[in-house]
């Protein structure tokens, strides 16, 4: 009896591991998949249809731009 306890803990330990690595390999699949049509067809279509998601222009330093218009001090005193 001891025996049979014995061989089935260890089965289980290594059908364990097995679905594990099953796991691992599967979700590698499926994160690559969905990576390579979401974002490689967003590409694909943004250069076709000549779309620039940052917007910046030529000779530029820097993505940031500058804040228009300023609010007076009072009107953050009570935002919420």
């Amino acid at each position: 009896m001891e025996k049979i306890k014995s061989f089935l803990k260890g089965f289980g330990k290594g059908f364990k591991k097995f679905g594990e690595g099953v796991s691992n390999v599967v979700n590698f699949v499926l994160l690559t998949f969905v990576y390579f049509i979401g974002i490689g067809i967003t590409s694909l279509f943004a250069k076709i249809f000549g779309k620039k998601f940052l917007d910046m222009k030529e000779g530029e330093k820097s993505y940031w731009k500058n804040k228009e218009g300023e609010k007076e001090l009072k009107d953050y005193k009570k935002m919420f």
